[in-house]
This record gives C-alpha cells, structure tokens and sequence, in this order.
C-alpha cells in the first residue's frame, strides 16, 4: 500500500494500525513522509495515530477475562507474575508502549489490570510522541550533513 499516497490520512492509518497487532513500520512511513509534507503536521498525525492505536489496545485488555488467558494455556502464576509488575510499576508502564511488538502487550495489560486509563493515556501518548520527535530530530540532522 502507498501510504504516501494518501498524505495525512495514510500517515495516521499506518501509525494507528502500527501501535496494533499490524506489522506496519510507520516509523519507515513518517520518515518519507517528511521529505514531502509539513514536518509539524506529521509529528501531530503520526503520534496522534499511533497513540489513539495504543489506546484501542488498552480497550482490549480492559475487556478480557481471565478465563479466556486460561482457554490460551496460560497459568495462573503468570498471569499473578504480570499483574505484580503492572501494579509495580502502573502508568509508567506507558511510557514504553512505543517499542516493537513489548509495547501492545504492556497496553493490553495496562488495560487488563485496569491501571487509571488517564495517566495510561497520557503516558502512552508522551512515549509515542517522543519517539516520533526523536526520529524527526534524526532526519533535520541528516539533512544538515
């Protein structure tokens, strides 16, 4: 698919889908979508995208039950291991759901633990931003090599 092609809106898809259990690089996306559009606008569409992805993977986890971790075979005690880490570390656990594939889990279980959805949110979305910051820093450096 051409994201690109799409501009803005192709730009949000793919971070949103991204932050889900889709293997789609929006990071490969915003970077060539800032040789073409407003660099601001893609900061904003692209954390906003991937942040509201992140928040769908909360939703997801607020929903489940322990009997269906049960129907996948997984224990009990892991399932008492992963809540003492939740409840550890809570919202801050937020902050990471921007890395690959760890980052819907930690959302999942954010939301299965029901851990306060405004901090999660919060946090969540200060970690995607941040990401997404970082790589434009790295492409106004390259460009000035």
């Amino acid at each position: 698919m051409d994201w690109i092609q799409w501009g803005y809106l192709g730009l949000f898809v793919a971070s949103f889908l991204a932050a889900t259990i889709f293997p789609i690089a929006s990071e490969a996306i915003f970077m060539l979508m800032l040789l073409h559009f407003n660099p601001w606008i893609c900061l904003v569409v692209a954390g906003t995208g991937n942040t509201l992805g992140g928040i769908l993977n909360y939703g997801i986890g607020y929903t489940g039950k322990t009997e269906w971790l049960e129907k996948l075979n997984i224990s009990h005690e892991r399932v008492v291991r992963w809540e003492t880490q939740v409840k550890r570390y809570g919202i801050w656990m937020a902050l990471l759901s921007w890395l690959p594939i760890i980052g819907d889990v930690l959302a999942v279980a954010l939301g299965f633990f029901k851990v306060n959805w405004k901090g999660s949110f919060l946090f969540m979305g200060i970690g995607k931003f941040v990401r997404y910051a970082a790589l434009l820093l790295i492409y106004w450096y390259g460009k000035e090599i």
